[in-house]
């Protein structure tokens, strides 16, 4: 006898719709270094990832506050898949909107990291 279990049902939180995306609440959301190194993984991973993934050096509220200023303000799009929330670089969208400006701030964040050893 097989057993077949349903697909964990999704629930996805409230996101901008593209024409909302501003880019001072892009700019303001990825000046935070915390929120940074959460888009640089995401970037890096090129998927989605479960809040849990990050290891983040702050409390799980600020962390939580830190995922909501980037849903907020377009940057991610997060999903509920059962109990794990996850998140994704909305990286098509920042694209067409802003051309150039993501892969331009990852690069630079990458190049701070290096010459400063971390």
């Amino acid at each position: 006898m097989t057993v077949t279990s349903a697909a964990a049902p999704s629930r996805e939180l409230p996101h901008p719709a593209l024409a909302e995306i501003r880019l001072e609440g892009v700019l303001h959301a990825l000046s935070d270094p915390v929120r940074l190194r959460i888009v640089s993984e995401l970037a890096s991973d090129g998927g989605e990832l479960a809040c849990s993934h990050f290891d983040l050096p702050v409390t799980k509220s600020t962390s939580t506050h830190h995922f909501r200023v980037l849903r907020e303000s377009g940057v991610v799009r997060q999903v509920y898949r059962g109990t794990a929330k996850l998140s994704a670089l909305r990286r098509e969208a920042l694209d067409d909107l802003f051309p150039g400006l993501l892969d331009a701030l990852l690069d630079a964040a990458d190049r701070q990291a290096l010459r400063l050893g971390e």
